[in-house]
């Protein structure tokens, strides 16, 4: 079978303009997705709110080496975050979102808790870091 490379080349070229703006839109959709996936590989977010007298989540699993990021948020008091273990503290204010970021570099349970009075209940206000 003989290829007629006029004609091929007569097509491809139609494509290309009829392609052209399609092509364009696919390269600004996949412009912001590829940002996305930059994003990805940054830390893992995990959410937790302190509440009386308890975090949820109350357990944390995390890899050995993989950098996280607690977004914590409190209801109702003033709570406070602290993992000694990592060197991570933070107050954490009722309407404001509290960040701390760390990375597990030390595989086991580690213990987190609240080190601004809550109320009763405050003294058992804990959680654990349980890192693989």
């Amino acid at each position: 079978m003989a290829i007629d490379h006029e004609r091929r080349s007569l097509v491809g070229a139609m494509g290309a303009c009829a392609l052209g703006p399609l092509v364009a839109r696919a390269v600004a959709v996949a412009a912001p997705l590829t940002a996305l996936g930059a994003a990805a590989s940054g830390p893992r977010v995990i959410k937790v709110v302190a509440k009386k007298f308890v975090y949820v989540p109350n357990e944390i699993r995390v890899r050995s080496g993989e950098t996280v990021e607690l977004q914590l948020t409190a209801p109702e008091v003033p709570m406070g975050f602290n993992l000694p273990d990592f060197g991570v503290r933070t107050d954490v204010m009722p309407g404001k979102v509290a960040k701390v970021r760390f990375t597990a570099d030390k595989v086991g349970t580690f213990t987190f808790l609240c080190d601004v009075f809550c109320g009763t209940g405050h003294e058992d206000m804990n959680g654990t870091v349980v890192v693989t």
